[in-house]
């Protein structure tokens, strides 16, 4: 498969699990956490889909076009693995959505990313939210669920937060 091709499937597998993770958050209050806002693609996305939910974008450098900007307080700088752990009180509550894009293709990045993400990920999530991302994580209590036929098996992985 090309370089193009490989992109191009892994955009409408992104967006095919954004509007599958939509439908599944309705009843559960809470911010959007959208980790890695690199071009803004993604956050523009859930920007459309979900106009009255905050979105927190967490990432370290800025190359989004100026237009597709989060305002300064949803804009989270910083390295993810330090902001995410201290950003409550800024968010002010859990999440319904966390959208993990900081992955790679490099197994060993992702085992790394991995290994600090996890921890992090329930003290920021509420009660039934949904966590979309590109590697497996092991998460105490979460729902690994399904994810729709036309992503490609192992490419993205949904879990459910647990609901008590």
């Amino acid at each position: 498969m090309s370089r193009l091709d490989s992109f191009i499937r892994r955009l409408k597998a992104q967006k095919v699990l954004i509007e599958h993770a939509a439908s599944l958050i309705g009843d559960v209050p809470g911010p959007i956490l959208e980790l890695g806002l690199g071009v803004a693609r993604t956050y523009d996305h859930l920007r459309a889909l979900l106009p009255d939910r905050e979105i927190f974008a967490f990432d370290n450098v800025i190359v989004a076009p100026i237009d597709l900007l989060p305002d300064a307080h949803h804009l989270i700088m910083g390295e993810i693995r330090e902001t995410l752990a201290f950003c409550g009180p800024r968010v002010g509550a859990r999440a319904a959505l966390m959208h993990n894009d900081i992955g790679s293709g490099d197994e060993i990045h992702n085992a790394a990313t991995r290994a600090w993400l996890a921890p992090l990920v329930p003290p920021r999530m509420a009660p039934g939210g949904i966590v979309i991302t590109s590697f497996t994580m092991e998460l105490a209590g979460y729902e690994k669920l399904t994810v729709p036929p036309e992503v490609p098996a192992n490419r993205y992985h949904l879990y459910r937060a647990p609901r008590g």
